[in-house]
């Protein structure tokens, strides 16, 4: 390789960000060097800012457009575009001939360099409502990889390994996890709360994510509901354990984790984020939902009674074996396969 040097950027939230880093991973297994172009704001920096696998690393001051005013907006798009000159110097001075963007307001000024460059765009766009700057950017991008249209590269999206080495086919709902992300989720968190007599009396075991903000609230909760046999965590780095030990999952729909539980063959009910942009969360799970292969029902839907009926008619081992199906391990790799050799 006489230049071994590929651009990643992307993030603010933690979806985008492991697409990043499972592409970063591959890329680096391969003997390629990284030059990471992320965001002051946001989780970029808590992820990558001390990752080693990183070469150089650029965090820029931008942020994204959407819930903010005329004013904030015209503020923004002008950092952005300020930015993107600054990333134009950084391609040219390592090289850089390929940018894969992993969407988000991070990627915004490396995406808009490479309009100004003689460089190749390529986006992994990982939800089935697509971000506005996949939208807008796909028109020169080279490729575009979706897991839910075939008007683009349709590819299995990049889970880690581990969650496929971990899969295993559910026969009977034992244990319930509750997944409200490391940040929390409080509709979930209630709703774990209201229905936990009735699991157990039912003998169902609870794993439950809390996140932070809530831990010791939802803590003394299930000690005041007398409830022992419960395993309460805020933020777990080797959250794969505690999915591998649950037969049913109840969680947000961001993209990553979707899939996550899908590669690990874990039946769900979907609780999306009802501020997410474009309701993307709403969109990924009615995917698999008409698909026959999972569940979702609104914030304001949430109800016990429709919950026990899932539980009790859904033929979870039937379930678990099509979500085996669903998802096929090296997503990553394939698609730096087409990068690389394109």
């Amino acid at each position: 390789m006489m230049n071994n040097y590929i651009a990643i950027s992307g993030g603010g939230t933690g979806g985008h960000l492991k697409v990043a880093k499972t592409l970063i991973d591959e890329l680096v297994n391969r003997g390629y060097r990284i030059v990471y172009i992320g965001s002051t704001s946001g989780q970029d920096k808590m992820w990558f800012e001390h990752y080693d696998r990183i070469e150089h690393k650029h965090f820029l001051n931008t942020k994204g457009v959407v819930n903010q005013g005329l004013f904030g907006r015209f503020k923004s798009l002008f950092n952005i575009l300020k930015a993107s000159f600054k990333v134009k110097k950084v391609l040219k001075q390592y090289g850089v001939t390929k940018v894969i963007s992993v969407g988000g307001f991070s990627a915004a000024p490396a995406v808009f360099a490479t309009l100004f460059s003689n460089i190749e765009l390529y986006i992994h766009e990982q939800n089935s409502k697509m971000g506005a700057l996949n939208r807008l950017s796909s028109i020169w991008a080279k490729k575009l990889f979706t897991s839910y249209d075939k008007k683009f590269f349709l590819c299995d999206y990049p889970v880690d390994n581990i969650f496929f080495d971990t899969a295993h086919i559910r026969n009977e709902i034992k244990t319930v996890i509750f997944l409200g992300g490391s940040q929390g989720a409080r509709a979930i968190n209630n709703f774990a709360l209201y229905v936990a007599k009735d699991l157990q009396k039912r003998g169902i075991k609870i794993i439950h994510q809390c996140g932070k903000n809530d831990f010791k609230s939802v803590e003394q909760a299930y000690l005041d509901l007398q409830i022992v046999d419960v395993e309460l965590f805020d933020f777990s780095s080797d959250l794969v354990k505690y999915i591998a030990q649950a037969d049913f999952a109840v969680s947000r729909a961001g993209a990553s984790t979707l899939w996550e539980l899908c590669a690990n063959n874990l039946p769900a009910l979907f609780i999306p984020y009802p501020h997410a942009a474009s309701d993307h969360q709403y969109y990924n799970a009615l995917f698999l939902k008409e698909q026959k292969l999972g569940f979702v029902l609104r914030e304001n839907e949430l109800d016990s009674k429709k919950f026990f009926e899932i539980l009790d008619t859904c033929n979870i081992q039937d379930l678990s074996t099509k979500l085996k199906e669903s998802i096929k391990p090296d997503g990553a790799k394939k698609i730096v396969e087409l990068i690389v050799n394109s």
